[in-house]
Order: C-alpha cells, then structure tokens, then sequence
C-alpha cells in the first residue's frame, strides 16, 4: 500500500478482534493490515475537524449544517473475558498529522 491511513490500535488489543469503519465490519486483508500495533487503510479516512467560528455559528442559528466527510474507527476486542469498545480511533493520513475526534 503506498498511501495508507494508519489507526493506532489501543495498548491492551489482543487478538481476536472486529473493526468497523463508520458501524460497517471491515475485513482483514481486504479492507485493512494489520502491522505493528496499528492498522493500514489504503482507502481515504477523514474526521471533519474543528468547526471555525463563521461555520458554528451558521449551524447554532439554523443557516446551515456540516457535511463534510467525518469517518468513525471502532475496534472491538476482548480484555480479561469482557468486550471492549473503542470507539472514534484517531486517524493518521499519509504522511499528515493524526486527526482525532476532538479535531
């Protein structure tokens, strides 16, 4: 893969696992790699980022609304006998600075 998304999977991850990109299941080897504590996407991952001030305002008083693109990681996992969630992973664009759900 030469541009590829990377999401930094958490510490404690062990395997076996699910992971869902925006609530849809994704398929090892297919859809992602997994690679040093951390998965490869080779399709486009985007979060929205930060709202500026104009834009926040146009949405609080109803003018208009946000579409831009704003994909969700989620891992499920085991831990002790309990599944785990994480949900909203950051995400780490080719060669760019990662994009967590804060912006």
């Amino acid at each position: 893969m030469s541009d590829e998304w990377i999401v930094p999977l958490p510490a404690d991850v062990t395997e076996p696992y699910e992971v869902f990109v925006n609530g849809v299941l994704q398929q090892p080897g297919i859809d992602y790699a997994a690679f040093g504590g951390a998965l490869r996407f080779s399709r486009p991952l985007a979060r929205e980022g930060r709202l500026g001030l104009l834009r926040w305002a146009s949405m609080f008083f109803g003018v208009a609304g946000t579409y831009r693109k704003n994909d969700s990681v989620d891992f499920v996992y085991e831990v002790g006998g309990r599944r785990v969630v994480a949900s909203g992973l950051p995400i780490i664009p080719p060669g760019g600075p990662e994009q967590s759900p804060s912006g």
